[in-house]
């Protein structure tokens, strides 16, 4: 079945693997390096590493016994691939390369229409992202995430925090927890606790 982010798309994987390198114009992944990041098998990655490399969509070199592979230069088709990417795939890759590292942050996801849509669920495109960051990061430096994140991605990055102990046991009148909780959820950073 095709992915509800970009049904034109062979798969979930595929737009993962091309997000995460489009993305990340500058940088090489090995398959083994896409397959964690896009929390797919190794088999499934190279597979779709293969098909893309053949396609002229993604290039390839070898260094050892390693595949590397990056975005091709810009050109009639990747340079409009690399906008639809970043308008459906790319929040994962973008917000993960903006938080990690960051102090203060014990987990973050990716919650409402956008992680929905992620997960298979039908409905419109997703106008925005909703963040969630569970730590005690400062909020001037999650606004600081949120403006680099809006305009790499050109929608707007809505990013909010709460603690871990609020995320653990909210109030019972806070029912934004508890419904964000009921959806899906696309971790972005997880503690090793709950990994």
């Amino acid at each position: 079945m095709p992915p509800t982010l970009l049904p034109i798309l062979r798969s979930g994987v595929q737009g993962d693997v091309l997000a995460a390198v489009y993305m990340s114009p500058d940088r090489e992944f090995s398959v083994t390096e896409l397959a964690r990041l896009t929390k797919a098998s190794l088999k499934a990655t190279a597979q779709e590493v293969g098909r893309l490399v053949a396609s002229g969509l993604l290039d390839d070199r070898r260094s050892g016994n390693q595949r590397l592979v990056r975005r091709p230069q810009p050109n009639r088709i990747t340079t409009p691939l690399g906008d639809l990417l970043a308008a459906t795939y790319g929040p994962l890759p973008v917000l993960s390369e903006e938080l990690v590292g960051i102090d203060g942050i014990e987990e973050a996801y990716i919650y409402g229409s956008w992680a929905a849509r992620h997960e298979g669920v039908p409905g419109a495109t997703p106008g925005d992202v909703d963040v969630l960051i569970i730590g005690t990061t400062s909020l001037n430096i999650l606004d600081t995430v949120s403006e680099k994140a809006t305009t790499r991605l050109h929608r707007a990055v809505n990013i909010r925090r709460v603690t871990p102990s609020y995320w653990e046991n909210p109030p019972e009148r806070d029912t934004f927890i508890t419904n964000v909780k009921q959806r899906p959820l696309i971790a972005i950073l997880q503690s090793e606790e709950t990994e």
